[in-house]
């Protein structure tokens, strides 16, 4: 989080609100391409790799902990999401929603850890990334279960419905099921957490400068209140991490079993 105190001796300035400055972060060690969201990306994929290690390692008939965290993790996704959203052929997809799950949950939670504070997912660049390879996948997927007519008719032409009425209804379905789909779903993504993270950043650098900045006794005062705010809704942006990547996966699935379905 970017440190709004002045330097010592000088006037005390106003609040400077954070913004999306905020969210631009540098090169790390000056190496183009190489930043903070790209590390944690990273950071993320080594630690799903060696929690659902820790579950399999000693896979028993009675379970110990880390063995019940990853079935339980597991089950979450194939009997609430991959089943309900996709249907009869739900088993094969669900590895792939266990670990896109898994991954947007972890770099979301990154932005109230402590030391690290950044949801990967507030930096635009990685939910368009993430909503582009949903994408292509459904599509790759529609196109093989159906044949690339199959796949379009299933998508922008609705049954029963009279041939005037699809003049205008068969664009919208086009604009709507085939290009909209990954930019809403990025931006349902991006949006929260960039909001979230921009929330605390007000209070939390707010209750900075009220306590240590600024030159008012008032202000001073109040400054534990907007702390207090921050560690509110740190909680509830918990909440939201955990909700937005539930949401995301969800419609993934939904995506998936519509592109295997028979009729749209």
């Amino acid at each position: 989080m970017t440190n709004l105190a002045t330097a010592p001796g000088g006037p005390a300035p106003g609040f400077e609100a954070p913004g999306v400055g905020d969210f631009d972060l540098p090169p790390i060690a000056g190496i183009e391409g190489l930043t903070k969201p790209v590390l944690l990306l990273v950071f993320s994929a080594v630690i799903i790799y060696v929690l659902f290690r820790l579950a399999v390692r000693n896979v028993q008939l009675v379970p110990g902990k880390a063995q019940f965290l990853g079935e339980s993790f597991h089950g979450l996704v194939r009997n609430t999401i991959a089943r309900d959203m996709i249907g009869p052929e739900f088993l094969k997809y669900v590895p792939f929603l266990t670990a896109l799950f898994a991954f947007i949950l972890v770099n979301n939670l990154f932005g109230i850890i402590p030391l690290i504070q950044f949801p990967t997912f507030s930096h635009p660049g990685m939910p368009y990334a993430l909503a582009l390879m949903v994408w292509l996948m459904y599509t790759v997927i529609g196109i093989r279960h159906h044949g690339l007519g199959g796949y379009l008719r299933i998508s922008t032409w609705p049954p029963d419905v009279p041939w005037w009425v699809r003049i205008i209804l068969t664009p919208i379905e086009f604009i709507s099921n085939i290009i909209l789909r990954p930019v809403t779903l990025s931006l349902r993504l991006f949006g929260n957490m960039f909001a979230g993270h921009l929330l605390l950043l007000v209070f939390i650098l707010g209750g900075e400068y009220m306590l240590f900045v600024a030159d008012d006794l008032a202000l001073n005062v109040l400054s534990p209140f907007a702390f207090g705010m921050g560690i509110v809704f740190t909680f509830f942006e918990a909440f939201v991490q955990v909700v937005q990547a539930y949401i995301f996966v969800m419609l993934t699935a939904s995506y998936i079993g519509t592109v295997l379905a028979d009729e749209h």
